[in-house]
Parts: C-alpha cells; sequence; structure tokens
C-alpha cells in the first residue's frame, strides 16, 4: 500500500524552493502534498507527486539531491475528531509516528494522511480493526 515520497535537501536560503516549484511546473509535475521541515543551516521538503518517476528525473537532471521513502496514506472521514480517534489508536498500540502530514486530495467525504511510522504493518491492522483502511496510489490517481 505503500505511497512514494521525494524528500529533497535543500539549503535554507530565500527562494530555493520557489526554484524547485518552478522547475516541476515547467515539467507539468502534479504536487499533491507538500511538508517542509527546517534546521538553521538546510531544509527538507517532502512531498507527494502525481508521477514519482518523472519527478524524480527532473530533479536528478537539475542537480537536487533527494531520496525517495515508502510512507503510508489513510483515509479518515472529513470530520472533527477522525484523526483524533487515529493518533488514539496508534498510541494505545505503541506505534510510533516519525512524522505525519496532509494531502491536498479530499474525496467522498474522506481526508487524506500521510504517515512515516515504526511498524507499518501494526499500524495497517490496528486500523482495520476499527475501519479506517489504508490507500493504495492508484486510488489516489498516482503513477
Amino acid at each position: 500500500m505503500n505511497v512514494h515520497q521525494i524528500s529533497v535537501f535543500l539549503e535554507n536560503r530565500a527562494g530555493q524552493l520557489a526554484e524547485i516549484a518552478a522547475v516541476l511546473a515547467e515539467n507539468h509535475v502534479d504536487l499533491r502534498a507538500i511538508s517542509i521541515a527546517e534546521t538553521a543551516d538546510y531544509g527538507v521538503l517532502r512531498m507527494i507527486v502525481e508521477d514519482a518517476e518523472k519527478a524524480t528525473a527532473i530533479l536528478r537532471d537539475h542537480g537536487y539531491i533527494f531520496s525517495m521513502t515508502p510512507v503510508t496514506v489513510i483515509a479518515v472521514p472529513d470530520q472533527p475528531g477522525a484523526l483524533s480517534l487515529v493518533l488514539t489508536l496508534l498510541a494505545q498500540a505503541q506505534i510510533d509516528i516519525e512524522y505525519m502530514y496532509s494531502l491536498f486530495t479530499h474525496m467522498d467525504g474522506k481526508a487524506y494522511m500521510v504517515f512515516r511510522i515504526s511498524d507499518e504493518e501494526k499500524f495497517i491492522a490496528k486500523l482495520a480493526e476499527h475501519g479506517v483502511h489504508a490507500v493504495s496510489k492508484e486510488e489516489l490517481g498516482l503513477k
């Protein structure tokens, strides 16, 4: 059920994010999610794109340093308390969240959350017990 996340390592300077966004836009790469983490010296841009292979080829051609990481995307009801339930289930099951962020996509009353967690198999099983399911890249319209 893994979706591929691209993590791009950036200098912490004005305009760096704009440059990457422009390169991707010029090459018709559709962003589905984006998250930025930073330190004083560098940043990490995490993103989900429609076509990860195309995006990584473009990034490589432009000299960016990046990695691909499998992440799990889940669908939760787009209503108050839905995320709280998921987080409570993870805490009860002692599953660590390395990081999380949301997709831009909302469909059929569902919101989509990206998780990088310590134990994917346990994560998916625990959520399935409560009617929350992992979403495939095909369901999200990703290549």
